[in-house]
Protein backbone atom coordinates (compact mmCIF):
# COMPACT_ATOMS: atom_id res chain seq x y z
CA UNK A 1 0.00 0.00 0.00
CA UNK A 2 1.25 3.52 -0.79
CA UNK A 3 2.36 5.39 2.30
CA UNK A 4 3.86 8.64 1.09
CA UNK A 5 2.18 9.30 -2.26
CA UNK A 6 -1.41 7.98 -2.07
CA UNK A 7 -2.76 10.58 -4.54
CA UNK A 8 -0.13 9.66 -7.13
CA UNK A 9 -0.89 5.97 -6.60
CA UNK A 10 -4.59 6.66 -7.15
CA UNK A 11 -3.74 8.46 -10.39
CA UNK A 12 -1.84 5.39 -11.52
CA UNK A 13 -4.76 3.09 -10.73
CA UNK A 14 -7.21 5.44 -12.44
CA UNK A 15 -5.59 4.72 -15.78
CA UNK A 16 -7.40 1.39 -16.02
CA UNK A 17 -10.71 3.07 -15.21
CA UNK A 18 -10.17 5.93 -17.67
CA UNK A 19 -8.96 3.71 -20.50
CA UNK A 20 -9.91 0.07 -19.93
CA UNK A 21 -9.37 -0.81 -23.61
CA UNK A 22 -5.74 0.32 -23.34
CA UNK A 23 -4.85 -0.55 -19.75
CA UNK A 24 -7.37 -3.25 -18.86
CA UNK A 25 -4.69 -5.95 -18.93
CA UNK A 26 -1.93 -3.83 -17.37
CA UNK A 27 -0.87 -4.95 -13.90
CA UNK A 28 -0.52 -1.74 -11.89
CA UNK A 29 0.29 -3.66 -8.72
CA UNK A 30 3.51 -5.26 -10.02
CA UNK A 31 6.80 -3.53 -10.68
CA UNK A 32 8.41 -4.36 -14.04
CA UNK A 33 11.77 -6.09 -14.23
CA UNK A 34 13.41 -2.77 -15.20
CA UNK A 35 12.95 -1.56 -11.62
CA UNK A 36 15.30 -3.01 -9.01
CA UNK A 37 15.91 -2.23 -5.35
CA UNK A 38 18.32 -5.12 -4.86
CA UNK A 39 21.72 -3.73 -3.79
CA UNK A 40 23.38 -6.62 -5.64
CA UNK A 41 21.95 -5.54 -9.00
CA UNK A 42 23.71 -3.04 -11.21
CA UNK A 43 21.78 0.18 -11.65
CA UNK A 44 22.03 3.19 -13.93
CA UNK A 45 23.57 5.29 -11.14
CA UNK A 46 27.34 5.24 -11.74
CA UNK A 47 29.56 5.02 -8.68
CA UNK A 48 31.38 8.16 -9.78
CA UNK A 49 28.10 10.08 -9.60
CA UNK A 50 26.84 8.99 -6.18
CA UNK A 51 26.61 6.14 -3.70
CA UNK A 52 23.48 4.11 -4.42
CA UNK A 53 22.82 2.84 -0.90
CA UNK A 54 21.35 6.04 0.65
CA UNK A 55 18.80 6.31 -2.15
CA UNK A 56 17.68 2.71 -1.80
CA UNK A 57 17.27 3.31 1.93
CA UNK A 58 14.97 6.31 1.42
CA UNK A 59 11.50 4.70 1.49
CA UNK A 60 9.72 7.88 0.44
CA UNK A 61 11.95 8.43 -2.60
CA UNK A 62 11.79 4.77 -3.60
CA UNK A 63 7.99 4.80 -3.43
CA UNK A 64 7.86 7.91 -5.62
CA UNK A 65 9.99 6.38 -8.36
CA UNK A 66 8.24 3.00 -8.24
CA UNK A 67 4.83 4.69 -8.48
CA UNK A 68 5.80 7.13 -11.25
CA UNK A 69 7.29 4.23 -13.22
CA UNK A 70 3.70 3.01 -13.74
CA UNK A 71 2.26 6.38 -14.76
CA UNK A 72 1.56 7.27 -18.38
CA UNK A 73 -0.55 10.32 -19.27
CA UNK A 74 -4.06 10.13 -17.82
CA UNK A 75 -5.49 12.74 -20.23
CA UNK A 76 -3.41 12.43 -23.40
CA UNK A 77 -3.49 8.61 -23.49
CA UNK A 78 -7.30 8.41 -23.83
CA UNK A 79 -7.12 10.95 -26.66
CA UNK A 80 -4.40 8.95 -28.43
CA UNK A 81 -6.52 5.81 -28.00
CA UNK A 82 -8.98 7.39 -30.45
CA UNK A 83 -6.55 6.07 -33.06
CA UNK A 84 -8.82 3.06 -33.16
CA UNK A 85 -11.46 5.23 -34.88
CA UNK A 86 -9.59 8.32 -36.11
CA UNK A 87 -6.53 8.91 -38.27
CA UNK A 88 -3.32 10.42 -36.90
CA UNK A 89 -3.94 13.44 -39.13
CA UNK A 90 -7.40 13.99 -37.68
CA UNK A 91 -6.18 13.82 -34.07
CA UNK A 92 -3.34 16.24 -34.78
CA UNK A 93 -5.66 18.62 -36.62
CA UNK A 94 -8.19 18.77 -33.80
CA UNK A 95 -5.45 19.24 -31.19
CA UNK A 96 -3.80 22.08 -33.12
CA UNK A 97 -7.13 23.84 -33.57
CA UNK A 98 -7.90 23.51 -29.86
CA UNK A 99 -4.49 24.90 -28.94
CA UNK A 100 -4.65 27.83 -31.36
CA UNK A 101 -8.32 28.82 -31.19
CA UNK A 102 -9.74 27.10 -28.12
CA UNK A 103 -11.73 23.93 -27.65
CA UNK A 104 -14.95 25.60 -28.84
CA UNK A 105 -13.40 25.97 -32.30
CA UNK A 106 -13.31 22.18 -32.73
CA UNK A 107 -16.62 20.91 -34.16
CA UNK A 108 -17.97 17.99 -32.11
CA UNK A 109 -14.80 17.88 -30.04
CA UNK A 110 -14.34 14.42 -28.50
CA UNK A 111 -14.66 14.39 -24.69
CA UNK A 112 -11.09 13.06 -24.54
CA UNK A 113 -9.81 16.19 -26.27
CA UNK A 114 -11.89 18.41 -24.00
CA UNK A 115 -10.34 16.75 -20.94
CA UNK A 116 -6.84 16.95 -22.45
CA UNK A 117 -7.02 20.69 -23.09
CA UNK A 118 -8.74 21.39 -19.78
CA UNK A 119 -5.92 19.65 -17.89
CA UNK A 120 -3.33 21.81 -19.62
CA UNK A 121 -5.35 24.96 -18.98
CA UNK A 122 -5.73 24.18 -15.28
CA UNK A 123 -3.25 26.59 -13.71
CA UNK A 124 -1.48 24.92 -10.77
CA UNK A 125 -1.71 26.70 -7.41
CA UNK A 126 2.04 27.09 -7.16
CA UNK A 127 2.46 28.84 -10.52
CA UNK A 128 4.02 32.31 -10.68
CA UNK A 129 3.75 33.35 -14.34
CA UNK A 130 5.88 36.45 -13.83
CA UNK A 131 8.67 34.23 -12.56
CA UNK A 132 8.09 31.91 -15.53
CA UNK A 133 8.58 34.84 -17.93
CA UNK A 134 11.78 35.80 -16.12
CA UNK A 135 13.00 32.20 -16.27
CA UNK A 136 12.25 32.06 -19.98
CA UNK A 137 14.39 35.17 -20.48
CA UNK A 138 17.30 33.56 -18.63
CA UNK A 139 16.75 30.37 -20.65
CA UNK A 140 17.00 32.12 -24.00
CA UNK A 141 20.76 32.47 -23.70
CA UNK A 142 21.47 28.71 -23.48
CA UNK A 143 18.74 28.03 -26.06
CA UNK A 144 20.43 30.36 -28.53
CA UNK A 145 24.12 29.87 -27.77
CA UNK A 146 24.58 26.52 -25.98
CA UNK A 147 21.83 24.07 -26.96
CA UNK A 148 22.68 24.03 -30.68
CA UNK A 149 26.07 22.56 -29.79
CA UNK A 150 25.15 20.01 -27.10
CA UNK A 151 21.57 18.82 -27.66
CA UNK A 152 22.59 15.80 -29.71
CA UNK A 153 24.88 14.72 -26.86
CA UNK A 154 22.11 15.14 -24.28
CA UNK A 155 19.65 13.41 -26.60
CA UNK A 156 21.73 10.24 -26.94
CA UNK A 157 22.14 10.12 -23.15
CA UNK A 158 18.52 8.91 -23.04
CA UNK A 159 19.48 5.89 -25.19
CA UNK A 160 22.17 4.33 -23.01
CA UNK A 161 19.72 2.23 -20.99
CA UNK A 162 17.82 -0.53 -22.76
CA UNK A 163 14.67 -0.31 -20.65
CA UNK A 164 14.27 3.45 -21.04
CA UNK A 165 15.27 3.49 -24.72
CA UNK A 166 13.09 0.66 -26.01
CA UNK A 167 9.92 2.66 -26.71
CA UNK A 168 11.74 4.87 -29.22
CA UNK A 169 13.66 1.89 -30.60
CA UNK A 170 10.40 0.09 -31.24
CA UNK A 171 9.05 2.99 -33.28
CA UNK A 172 11.98 2.80 -35.68
CA UNK A 173 12.00 6.59 -35.43
CA UNK A 174 15.69 6.85 -34.65
CA UNK A 175 17.26 5.43 -37.76
CA UNK A 176 18.30 7.22 -40.93
CA UNK A 177 16.54 10.49 -41.63
CA UNK A 178 14.08 9.98 -38.78
CA UNK A 179 16.96 10.25 -36.30
CA UNK A 180 17.75 13.74 -37.56
CA UNK A 181 14.09 14.68 -37.43
CA UNK A 182 13.72 13.59 -33.80
CA UNK A 183 16.85 15.44 -32.69
CA UNK A 184 15.70 18.61 -34.44
CA UNK A 185 12.18 18.24 -33.04
CA UNK A 186 13.57 17.93 -29.52
CA UNK A 187 15.83 20.94 -29.95
CA UNK A 188 12.99 22.90 -31.56
CA UNK A 189 10.66 22.20 -28.64
CA UNK A 190 13.05 23.49 -26.00
CA UNK A 191 13.95 26.50 -28.16
CA UNK A 192 10.39 27.58 -28.91
CA UNK A 193 9.37 27.36 -25.25
CA UNK A 194 12.07 29.92 -24.38
CA UNK A 195 10.56 32.60 -26.65
CA UNK A 196 8.66 35.48 -25.00
CA UNK A 197 5.19 34.39 -23.79
CA UNK A 198 5.58 31.00 -25.48
CA UNK A 199 4.04 29.16 -22.54
CA UNK A 200 0.98 31.40 -22.36
CA UNK A 201 -2.33 29.69 -23.15
CA UNK A 202 -2.23 30.48 -26.88
CA UNK A 203 1.55 30.59 -27.20
CA UNK A 204 3.58 28.30 -29.47
CA UNK A 205 5.16 26.54 -26.49
CA UNK A 206 1.75 25.52 -25.15
CA UNK A 207 0.90 23.91 -28.49
CA UNK A 208 4.33 22.28 -28.79
CA UNK A 209 3.91 20.71 -25.34
CA UNK A 210 0.50 19.34 -26.33
CA UNK A 211 1.96 17.87 -29.52
CA UNK A 212 4.82 16.21 -27.63
CA UNK A 213 2.31 14.67 -25.22
CA UNK A 214 0.24 13.33 -28.08
CA UNK A 215 3.32 11.84 -29.73
CA UNK A 216 4.33 10.06 -26.53
CA UNK A 217 0.78 8.81 -26.01
CA UNK A 218 0.66 7.47 -29.55
CA UNK A 219 3.86 5.55 -28.83
CA UNK A 220 2.24 4.07 -25.72
CA UNK A 221 -0.90 3.13 -27.62
CA UNK A 222 0.98 1.54 -30.50
CA UNK A 223 3.38 -0.29 -28.20
CA UNK A 224 0.61 -1.75 -26.07
CA UNK A 225 -2.09 -2.38 -28.68
CA UNK A 226 -0.39 -2.76 -32.05
CA UNK A 227 2.87 -4.46 -31.19
CA UNK A 228 3.44 -8.04 -30.16
CA UNK A 229 6.95 -7.16 -29.02
CA UNK A 230 6.24 -5.14 -25.88
CA UNK A 231 6.50 -7.18 -22.67
CA UNK A 232 4.93 -5.18 -19.83
CA UNK A 233 6.32 -7.57 -17.21
CA UNK A 234 9.84 -6.60 -18.28
CA UNK A 235 9.56 -3.04 -19.60
CA UNK A 236 6.42 -1.82 -17.84
CA UNK A 237 4.75 1.35 -19.05
CA UNK A 238 6.05 2.70 -22.38
CA UNK A 239 7.56 6.14 -21.75
CA UNK A 240 6.44 6.46 -18.11
CA UNK A 241 6.48 9.88 -16.47
CA UNK A 242 9.59 8.91 -14.55
CA UNK A 243 11.43 8.61 -17.90
CA UNK A 244 10.08 11.91 -19.22
CA UNK A 245 11.33 13.75 -16.14
CA UNK A 246 15.07 13.60 -17.01
CA UNK A 247 14.53 14.96 -20.52
CA UNK A 248 12.27 17.74 -19.32
CA UNK A 249 14.40 18.78 -16.36
CA UNK A 250 17.99 17.93 -17.29
CA UNK A 251 18.79 21.65 -17.29
CA UNK A 252 17.83 21.89 -13.61
CA UNK A 253 19.91 18.86 -12.71
CA UNK A 254 23.01 20.32 -14.38
CA UNK A 255 22.27 23.68 -12.74
CA UNK A 256 21.90 22.04 -9.33
CA UNK A 257 25.06 19.94 -9.65
CA UNK A 258 27.08 23.01 -10.71
CA UNK A 259 25.75 24.98 -7.74
CA UNK A 260 26.45 22.14 -5.34
CA UNK A 261 30.04 21.88 -6.55
CA UNK A 262 30.44 25.54 -5.65
CA UNK A 263 29.33 24.75 -2.10
CA UNK A 264 25.82 26.15 -2.37
CA UNK A 265 22.73 24.42 -0.99
CA UNK A 266 20.11 26.71 -2.50
CA UNK A 267 19.29 28.11 -5.93
CA UNK A 268 20.07 31.77 -6.58
CA UNK A 269 17.30 34.21 -7.52
CA UNK A 270 17.97 33.86 -11.25
CA UNK A 271 18.19 30.08 -10.96
CA UNK A 272 14.90 30.03 -9.06
CA UNK A 273 13.27 31.75 -12.03
CA UNK A 274 14.64 29.06 -14.34
CA UNK A 275 13.27 26.44 -11.94
CA UNK A 276 9.78 27.96 -12.15
CA UNK A 277 9.97 28.17 -15.95
CA UNK A 278 11.15 24.58 -16.24
CA UNK A 279 8.59 23.25 -13.77
CA UNK A 280 5.72 24.90 -15.66
CA UNK A 281 7.00 23.61 -18.98
CA UNK A 282 7.22 20.13 -17.46
CA UNK A 283 3.69 20.54 -16.07
CA UNK A 284 2.43 21.29 -19.57
CA UNK A 285 4.24 18.14 -20.71
CA UNK A 286 2.17 16.15 -18.24
CA UNK A 287 4.57 15.57 -15.36
CA UNK A 288 2.83 15.32 -11.96
CA UNK A 289 3.79 17.83 -9.28
CA UNK A 290 5.45 15.03 -7.32
CA UNK A 291 8.15 14.93 -10.02
CA UNK A 292 8.67 18.70 -10.00
CA UNK A 293 11.02 19.47 -7.08
CA UNK A 294 11.78 23.08 -6.23
CA UNK A 295 15.01 22.76 -4.23
CA UNK A 296 18.58 22.14 -5.29
CA UNK A 297 18.91 18.93 -3.30
CA UNK A 298 15.41 17.85 -4.33
CA UNK A 299 16.34 17.94 -8.01
CA UNK A 300 19.58 16.02 -7.49
CA UNK A 301 17.97 13.41 -5.24
CA UNK A 302 15.14 12.81 -7.71
CA UNK A 303 17.52 12.19 -10.61
CA UNK A 304 19.79 9.97 -8.55
CA UNK A 305 16.96 7.91 -7.07
CA UNK A 306 15.49 7.23 -10.51
CA UNK A 307 18.91 6.06 -11.72
CA UNK A 308 19.42 3.98 -8.57
CA UNK A 309 16.21 2.03 -9.27
CA UNK A 310 16.65 1.67 -13.04
CA UNK A 311 18.32 -1.64 -13.85
CA UNK A 312 21.53 -1.20 -15.83
CA UNK A 313 21.56 -2.65 -19.32
CA UNK A 314 23.11 -1.57 -22.60
CA UNK A 315 22.00 -3.73 -25.50
CA UNK A 316 24.15 -2.83 -28.49
CA UNK A 317 21.51 -3.89 -31.00
CA UNK A 318 19.09 -1.42 -29.42
CA UNK A 319 20.98 1.28 -27.54
CA UNK A 320 24.18 1.13 -29.57
CA UNK A 321 22.36 1.32 -32.88
CA UNK A 322 20.31 4.33 -31.76
CA UNK A 323 23.39 6.13 -30.46
CA UNK A 324 25.33 5.48 -33.67
CA UNK A 325 22.47 6.49 -35.96
CA UNK A 326 21.84 9.68 -33.99
CA UNK A 327 25.52 10.63 -33.95
CA UNK A 328 25.73 9.99 -37.69
CA UNK A 329 22.56 11.92 -38.53
CA UNK A 330 22.96 15.06 -40.62
CA UNK A 331 20.99 17.81 -38.87
CA UNK A 332 21.42 20.80 -41.17
CA UNK A 333 18.65 21.95 -43.57
CA UNK A 334 20.90 22.27 -46.63
CA UNK A 335 23.69 20.15 -48.06
CA UNK A 336 26.42 22.69 -48.75
CA UNK A 337 30.06 22.80 -47.79
CA UNK A 338 29.40 25.42 -45.11
CA UNK A 339 26.46 23.47 -43.67
CA UNK A 340 28.56 20.28 -43.63
CA UNK A 341 31.25 22.12 -41.68
CA UNK A 342 28.69 23.46 -39.21
CA UNK A 343 27.23 19.99 -38.74
CA UNK A 344 30.69 18.53 -38.08
CA UNK A 345 31.43 21.23 -35.47
CA UNK A 346 28.11 20.61 -33.71
CA UNK A 347 28.74 16.86 -33.68
CA UNK A 348 32.17 17.38 -32.10
CA UNK A 349 30.77 19.58 -29.33
CA UNK A 350 27.89 17.16 -28.69
CA UNK A 351 30.37 14.29 -28.48
CA UNK A 352 32.56 16.14 -26.02
CA UNK A 353 29.54 17.17 -23.94
CA UNK A 354 28.33 13.57 -23.74
CA UNK A 355 31.75 12.24 -22.75
CA UNK A 356 32.18 14.87 -20.04
CA UNK A 357 28.65 14.94 -18.58
CA UNK A 358 27.63 11.28 -18.85
CA UNK A 359 30.92 9.35 -18.88
CA UNK A 360 32.94 11.44 -16.42
CA UNK A 361 35.37 12.27 -19.21
CA UNK A 362 36.19 8.59 -19.80
CA UNK A 363 36.59 8.28 -23.56
CA UNK A 364 36.95 4.50 -23.36
CA UNK A 365 33.64 4.20 -21.52
CA UNK A 366 31.98 6.47 -24.06
CA UNK A 367 33.33 4.36 -26.91
CA UNK A 368 31.65 1.25 -25.50
CA UNK A 369 28.37 3.15 -25.87
CA UNK A 370 29.05 4.07 -29.49
CA UNK A 371 30.46 7.57 -28.95
CA UNK A 372 34.06 8.22 -30.03
CA UNK A 373 35.90 11.45 -29.29
CA UNK A 374 38.91 11.78 -31.57
CA UNK A 375 41.62 14.16 -32.68
CA UNK A 376 39.43 15.74 -35.36
CA UNK A 377 36.86 16.62 -32.69
CA UNK A 378 39.49 18.31 -30.53
CA UNK A 379 40.75 20.28 -33.53
CA UNK A 380 37.26 21.50 -34.46
CA UNK A 381 36.59 22.53 -30.87
CA UNK A 382 39.97 24.22 -30.56
CA UNK A 383 39.47 26.28 -33.71
CA UNK A 384 35.90 27.37 -32.96
CA UNK A 385 36.00 27.69 -29.17
CA UNK A 386 37.30 31.30 -29.11
CA UNK A 387 34.29 32.45 -31.12
CA UNK A 388 31.63 30.22 -29.51
CA UNK A 389 32.70 30.75 -25.91
CA UNK A 390 33.77 34.33 -26.52
CA UNK A 391 30.31 35.22 -27.79
CA UNK A 392 28.69 33.35 -24.91
CA UNK A 393 30.70 35.26 -22.30
CA UNK A 394 30.11 38.60 -24.04
CA UNK A 395 26.34 38.10 -24.20
CA UNK A 396 26.23 36.81 -20.62
CA UNK A 397 27.96 39.98 -19.41
CA UNK A 398 25.85 42.27 -21.58
CA UNK A 399 22.57 40.87 -20.30
CA UNK A 400 23.60 41.75 -16.74
CA UNK A 401 23.98 45.43 -17.64
CA UNK A 402 20.59 47.19 -17.29
CA UNK A 403 21.22 49.53 -20.22
CA UNK A 404 22.02 46.60 -22.52
CA UNK A 405 19.56 44.03 -21.16
CA UNK A 406 16.68 44.66 -23.60
CA UNK A 407 18.96 44.99 -26.62
CA UNK A 408 20.71 41.76 -25.71
CA UNK A 409 17.45 39.93 -25.13
CA UNK A 410 16.13 41.10 -28.50
CA UNK A 411 19.28 39.71 -30.08
CA UNK A 412 18.76 36.36 -28.36
CA UNK A 413 15.13 36.20 -29.47
CA UNK A 414 16.16 36.79 -33.09
CA UNK A 415 18.87 34.15 -32.77
CA UNK A 416 16.46 31.59 -31.30
CA UNK A 417 14.04 32.22 -34.17
CA UNK A 418 16.85 31.68 -36.66
CA UNK A 419 17.70 28.44 -34.88
CA UNK A 420 14.09 27.35 -35.25
CA UNK A 421 14.30 27.86 -39.00
CA UNK A 422 17.36 25.62 -39.06
CA UNK A 423 15.61 22.89 -37.09
CA UNK A 424 12.68 22.85 -39.51
CA UNK A 425 8.96 22.40 -38.87
CA UNK A 426 8.48 19.77 -36.14
CA UNK A 427 5.92 17.04 -36.82
CA UNK A 428 5.69 15.41 -33.35
CA UNK A 429 4.06 12.27 -34.75
CA UNK A 430 4.42 8.53 -34.32
CA UNK A 431 3.29 6.21 -37.11
CA UNK A 432 2.79 2.53 -36.29
CA UNK A 433 3.66 1.62 -39.88
CA UNK A 434 7.26 2.65 -39.14
CA UNK A 435 7.54 0.39 -36.09
CA UNK A 436 10.26 -2.24 -36.23
CA UNK A 437 11.61 -4.90 -33.88
CA UNK A 438 14.73 -3.70 -32.11
CA UNK A 439 17.25 -5.30 -29.80
CA UNK A 440 15.64 -7.46 -27.15
CA UNK A 441 12.25 -6.77 -28.67
CA UNK A 442 13.13 -8.80 -31.74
Amino acid sequence: MPTHYPELAQRVRSQRELQPALYGDFDFEAQPYRTTTDPADLSSLPEWVADRAPYLADERAVELIRTATLLGDVVADPYAALLSDHSVTALIGMLKTACRQGIDAVPDAPPELVAFIAAMEATPDWLNMELVRTGARYSRLPAALVAPFVTRGAFIATFVNTYAALPMALTGALSGRRAARRVNETTSFFAVTALPDALERFGPGFEAAAMVRLMHSMVRYNALKRSQKWDTAVYGMPIPQVDQMPAGMINLYLLAVAAQRKGRTEFSASERAVVEFTRYRAFLLGLPEELLPTTLTGVIDLFHTRAALLREDFDDATCGEMVRSTMAAYLRPLDTRWERMADAVERSYSTAAFVKAFCNGDRAAAKTKGVSLGLADYLRIGVTAPFIFGRLLAVRRAIRIPALRQITDDYLVRLVKRRLQTYGQPEFTSDASDYTPAGQLA
